[in-house]
């Protein structure tokens, strides 16, 4: 055995050791915590990232390369582009497909119709990049986007959809893509809550032009910070390599063609567009090929949670609503989203309140209603109709975690604490 063998081996064993006497997570009934998310890393990941610092070999290269192919290739998408967070990799998709350079691209001035139930950075690049977001309600059963207002949103300028699967429940995939048929427009997937999602099989991201993904800490699963961009479209992938880093051709799958059009430049520093620098790192990636083959176990989890909860509470349907399944779809449950109905004998912030008491943490669903924030205000933008079901979910609606640490005891005790609550607030 080589000493760098005897080195690694031993920083294993010792990583491990520490793991197993600092993390537990198990639920103890005497100090009762149920958190949003308990970590899904551990030894493993932990070594693997140290392992990649030991050998400096540090800013995004072969690991990357690797876990990319490994994630397109688990969710039979052609190509996969990896930057450093999931709202990175909405700004490479949106300026992707707003570059001049892309054929049958977005331009200044079009129109994108997007979730009012979103992500604040769903819709800033869109704004970024000079294109108009036209902000639609959802549909109050799933919290997805609702397809009959989007079909009222379709105006002259309308170019595309950017749907969000909001906390892993597939939006209706056949309805949008007729949509998208009828209407000649292009369907960005926004899955950077829907990691292990699908819908009729096919996995979230497998319908448009382009998706986007999100490894941050409290996701399915983690890279700590991290995101992906996945397209069928070889050139469309390309153009996200160059935007990903400063606008050159070095990182690119064949940068041959654009080399040999600039001799006279040294290909290593060849800027042939415009650019950022939101590449990963390869202690990232090196976490991520660790996550990815327990990306289902935890969707199974968070699945079985999901059914606990919704068998459980069904009887009170009449002032606590749950998000239900898309016909179709294969949730996976980012969270456990709940409603508090607008005659409910109690107050949301008091439900909240409750819980958090009881050790539940909570947090609000998405943004609430994207135009109601200041920032969305400010800046251009169209509404159609009331938005009246987002306002709602911004202002009745809760979520408690629905992750894979969450056992048997603490599904027990959420079920217990919720139906005490309700049964003095009747």
């Amino acid at each position: 055995m080589t000493d760098t063998t005897a080195h690694l081996d031993a920083i294993r064993t010792h990583i491990a050791a520490y793991c197993d006497s600092q993390f537990d997570t198990a639920f103890d009934p005497d100090n009762p915590m149920v958190r949003l998310h308990e970590p899904t890393f551990g030894a493993d990941e932990i070594f693997a990232a140290t392992e990649t610092l030991l050998s400096t070999w540090v800013t995004m290269g072969r690991q990357v390369r690797t876990f990319e192919a490994a994630f397109a290739g688990a969710h039979d998408f052609a190509e996969g582009v990896m930057n450093n967070s999931g709202s990175s990799a909405n700004l490479l998709a949106i300026a992707a497909l707003a570059n001049p350079a892309t054929q049958d691209g977005l331009q200044p001035g079009d129109e994108v119709i997007v979730s009012a139930l979103s992500w604040s950075t769903t819709v800033w690049p869109l704004i970024q990049l000079g294109l108009v977001p036209v902000i639609v309600d959802i549909d109050s059963d799933t919290l997805n986007i609702d397809p009959g207002e989007i079909e009222r949103a379709i105006g002259p300028k309308t170019r595309a959809i950017m749907p969000v699967h909001v906390y892993g429940n597939p939006c209706d995939m056949d309805a949008l893509g007729d949509i998208c048929n009828r209407h000649d427009l292009a369907l960005i997937e926004d899955c950077c809550e829907a990691l292990g999602a699908s819908y009729k099989g096919i996995p979230v991201g497998g319908f448009g032009r382009v998706a986007t993904f999100s490894f941050y800490f409290s996701h399915h699963m983690t890279t700590i910070e991290g995101g992906i961009c996945t397209t069928n479209d070889p050139a469309l992938a390309e153009m996200v390599r160059i935007l990903r880093s400063h606008g050159w051709t070095r990182d690119t799958k064949d940068p041959g063609p654009l080399n040999a059009t600039y001799p006279d430049i040294d290909p290593r520093f060849l800027f042939v567009n415009l650019g950022y620098n939101v590449r990963p790192t390869e202690m990232q990636a090196a976490m991520g090929l660790v996550q990815l083959p327990n990306l289902a176990g935890y969707v199974k989890a968070r699945r079985a949670n999901a059914a606990y909860w919704t068998e459980a509470l069904a009887g009170h349907a009449s002032v606590l609503g749950l998000q239900r399944e898309t016909e179709g779809g294969h949730h996976s449950w980012f969270g456990f989203p709940m409603s508090i109905a607008a005659d409910a004998p109690f107050r949301t912030a008091a439900f909240r309140a409750y819980l958090e008491d009881a050790g539940i943490e909570t947090r609000p669903i998405i943004c609430g209603n994207i135009a109601k924030q200041p920032g969305l205000q400010a800046n251009p933008h169209r509404t159609v109709g009331d938005l009246s079901k987002a306002s709602h979910v911004m202002s009745h609606a809760i979520s408690i975690g629905c992750h894979q640490a969450i056992d048997d005891a603490a599904r027990a005790y959420v079920v217990d604490r919720i139906l005490a609550f309700l049964g003095t607030n009747q």
